[in-house]
């Protein structure tokens, strides 16, 4: 009978200490970047930088059982040049949406109201994005 007893233990406690994970991890937290963009995602929400355009979400990049995510928020395109006052930003609904395979992001924005597909990103964790903001010309 201890015998029955000392093998179950050694089973549960083998299993228990396996050091396996049980889940994966569904945080994005952290910095992620590419070409043309860069990506802050927060515990709360995220922001990110495109080439004259801006985007935020209200809630952070989870992803689920299939390492996919799928966030709704807003997208803003920019002009160069200052804000003039009472300019009124080019903003729009916006699905930011895609996977995650280890470090890497594949992300697809398309704005909601128009089905536009703004574009599709490969990022990197914890790496800078390359975004170029607009310029207005040099002048002569």
């Amino acid at each position: 009978m201890w015998r029955s007893a000392l093998a179950v233990g050694a089973v549960c406690s083998s299993l228990a200490c396996s050091g396996a994970p049980t889940s994966a991890s569904t945080s994005l937290i952290g910095a992620w970047g590419g070409d043309h963009i860069s990506l802050t995602v927060t515990a709360a929400s995220s922001h990110a930088e495109f080439d004259c355009a801006h985007g935020d979400t209200p809630s952070p990049f989870t992803i689920d059982d299939h390492n996919a995510f799928n966030v709704s928020g807003t997208f803003v395109r920019e002009h160069g040049g200052p804000i003039r006052v009472g300019d009124v930003p080019d903003s729009h609904p916006a699905v930011y949406f895609g996977s995650v395979t280890a470090n890497t992001m594949a992300l697809t924005v398309e704005l909601t109201d128009t089905k536009e597909v703004i574009g599709m990103f490969t990022l990197v964790r914890d790496t800078p994005g390359r975004v170029l903001k607009c310029l207005l010309p040099l002048s002569q």
